[in-house]
């Protein structure tokens, strides 16, 4: 692991040492931040499957009814029938903080609707409109699915981006971090038992002419 490019002294040992210390903090939090966010995940996967699975269900009732409508009708009876709008609605989209991920809340409420299918029943069929009836009450369960959907998106995203981090700190910067601090106090005790050595050395050569100087006024 290569080392960062720093001076070896100590006011460099203490900044690193602080680093490390913000990068393991750090480190801990995006991790469970990660997991947190992985469990959450996967509940909205769960019910975003569930839900897809119900509803795909019930689709495959509704076309069924409608092929069996155009199979029975005229087109442009189909085609009048189905024209006009049965209900109208407001969508409101508004957000929620999961984790730091802004995701989308969806809400819907129904502002009027046409009295029965919206059309006569003389020249339609019964399949047409329990095909009609079927899908008005699929609307909320469809907006649920698209926030489910969306919102396994936004936070797939952010898992990825948070374990990239995470590898990037447990696998780059902290083991950097330590390696250049080993590096550093390593120089630093060298520096240290040199400077030792030497004052010990200049000790040794102090005391000899001590004791040279006292041999000299002795022999006097």
């Amino acid at each position: 692991m290569p080392q960062i490019n720093v001076n070896p002294t100590r006011m460099e040992l203490k900044k690193l040492k602080g680093r490390l210390q913000t990068a393991r903090r750090g480190h801990k939090l995006l991790k469970d931040k990660r997991d947190e966010l992985m469990k959450q995940f996967l509940e909205v996967v769960r019910e975003e499957k569930e839900l897809r699975a119900e509803l795909e269900t019930r689709f495959a009732g509704v076309r069924g009814s409608f092929e069996v409508a155009a199979a029975t009708m005229s087109r442009p009876v189909l085609t009048e029938a189905l024209l006009l709008p049965k209900a109208e609605g407001t969508l409101t989209v508004t957000e929620q903080n999961v984790m730091s991920v802004i995701v989308p809340r969806f809400s819907y409420e129904e502002a009027s609707r046409t009295d029965g299918c919206g059309y006569g029943f003389l020249f339609t069929s019964g399949e047409l409109d329990h095909a009609v009836a079927e899908l008005s009450t699929m609307t909320a369960d469809l907006i649920r699915l698209a926030e489910l959907e969306k919102s396994a998106q936004l936070m797939a995203d952010e898992i990825e981006k948070t374990r990239r981090r995470v590898n990037a700190l447990e696998n780059i910067m902290i083991p950097q971090f330590e390696e250049t601090i080993k590096a550093i106090s390593m120089k630093l005790d060298e520096n240290e038992r040199g400077n030792t050595t030497r004052l010990m050395k200049v000790k040794d050569m102090m005391l000899e002419e001590r004791l040279a100087a006292d041999r000299a006024r002795a022999t006097v």
